[in-house]
């Protein structure tokens, strides 16, 4: 009987879950520590505003090759090995940031940190969403996904408080060691039986594509909309809270922490709300909260100010409505053929966000005249957008999946 045929999840389905968790949370954590050492790095390096929106961009369309690159070996390789090869790659990429000496050099360490977090995502979701029983692919998803808002909660402390007393190339050095450590663990982790039994049934043959090409855009669709919604949000928001609305390092800081606590709820609700009502009513409701918290913490900052607890309940909402997140894992995964799964998930996941290397900039061009308020609440519009364009896709809650 495989993994994925039990009636119950074992201890074997809650150590994939810990060690593809734990693996999501320093993929993550290096991919959005930049972002807060945004000021440090240009007093020493002398980079500008757009030069940073460069770099972000960079290091984000690395994940798309990435993506590509490491879904295609773990189709080929297995999903185990894969998923070390890809957490050593940005741990080395988070390494080398911390010695670069110029723009040229950072933006290489950038590159191959990009490369490593894209192959993590897709084959951790993969090899879960293939061993867990289909009930609960849904919630078991959302529990890997909560790895992204701890890590943003982590470099969050590493920014606003670690760095300033170690200086932001130790911050990355350090960053990087934690990774080293998961991939020695995930020698304890099993193959996907899914994954093996497919190999054994097709050899090197794929299955006929051409009938997914239609779903192949849809689904791409949808990551591109929710990654712009994301992307035009969480790439300037310490600099945003800082530099525009006058906040400490510390105070912004701390909000950000606000809207990570609302990320860990959104995203661990999300999986326990569609496994029972479906993926898509409970994306396009996350969504829409998503919306009203960045118009309420841009527009209509000047409003809200005057009150704190409806301040920081905004940005509540806009951590809880990126819960979305949680609907790709499982998704995804019940939408394509094992034997191109991570190729196509990781290709497809990792395109949205390679196109995501103009978000950065288009942000900073457009804070010239209406400032970072104005680049991140056009997030609100893809959020509004995402919601609707979920709908057509196929629901695909509880779908098993076979070899």
């Amino acid at each position: 009987m495989r993994l994925n045929e039990l009636e119950h999840p074992s201890r074997v389905h809650y150590r994939i879950l810990a060690l593809t968790w734990a693996g999501w949370l320093f993929d993550f954590y290096d991919l959005i520590l930049y972002t807060f050492l945004l000021g440090p790095i240009s007093a020493e390096l002398g980079l500008s505003r757009e030069a940073h929106g460069v770099l972000l961009g960079v290091s984000l369309g690395a994940t798309a090759l990435g993506g590509m690159l490491f879904g295609w070996l773990a189709d080929r390789h297995g999903r185990r090995p894969v998923l070390q090869w890809s957490i050593l790659t940005y741990c080395a990429g988070t390494a080398l940031c911390g010695l670069a000496g110029d723009a040229v050099t950072l933006a290489g360490a950038r590159i191959v940190t990009g490369l490593g977090v894209g192959g993590e995502w897709a084959i951790g979701h993969a090899l879960l969403g293939e061993t867990v029983p289909p009930r609960l692919r849904g919630r078991f998803g959302a529990l890997l996904q909560t790895g992204a808002p701890v890590g943003v909660g982590l470099a969050a402390v590493m920014g606003s408080f670690v760095a300033p007393a170690i200086g932001w190339r130790a911050a990355f050095l350090v960053s990087a060691l934690p990774a080293v450590l998961v991939a020695l663990v995930r020698r304890l982790l099993p193959e996907s039986d899914v994954w093996l039994a497919a190999r054994t049934a097709t050899g090197s043959r794929r299955p006929d594509v051409p009938g997914l090409r239609r779903l192949v855009g849809l689904a791409f669709g949808l990551a591109v909309l929710n990654m712009s919604a994301y992307w035009f949000t969480y790439t300037w928001p310490p600099t945003y809270l800082a530099q525009e609305r006058g906040l400490g390092i510390a105070s912004s800081g701390t909000k950000v922490l606000v809207v990570v606590l609302g990320e860990l709820l959104g995203f661990a609700s999300f999986g326990v709300l569609s496994d029972r009502f479906g993926r898509k009513p409970v994306f396009s409701l996350y969504a829409t909260l998503m919306a009203i918290g960045l118009v309420s913490i841009t527009v209509l900052w000047q409003r809200i100010v005057r009150w704190p607890p409806l301040l920081l309940l905004c940005l509540w909402l806009v951590g809880f409505g990126t819960g979305t997140w949680s609907n790709f894992g499982p998704m995804f995964a019940e939408l394509f053929p094992t034997a191109i799964r991570t190729t196509a998930v990781g290709t497809l996941f990792n395109a949205a966000r390679g196109i995501q290397l103009v978000t950065p900039i288009l942000v900073a061009v457009i804070a010239r005249r209406w400032g970072l308020s104005g680049g991140i609440a056009l997030a609100a519009a893809f959020a509004l957008a995402a919601a609707a364009w979920v709908w057509l896709l196929p629901e695909t809650r509880a779908r098993r999946i076979e070899p």
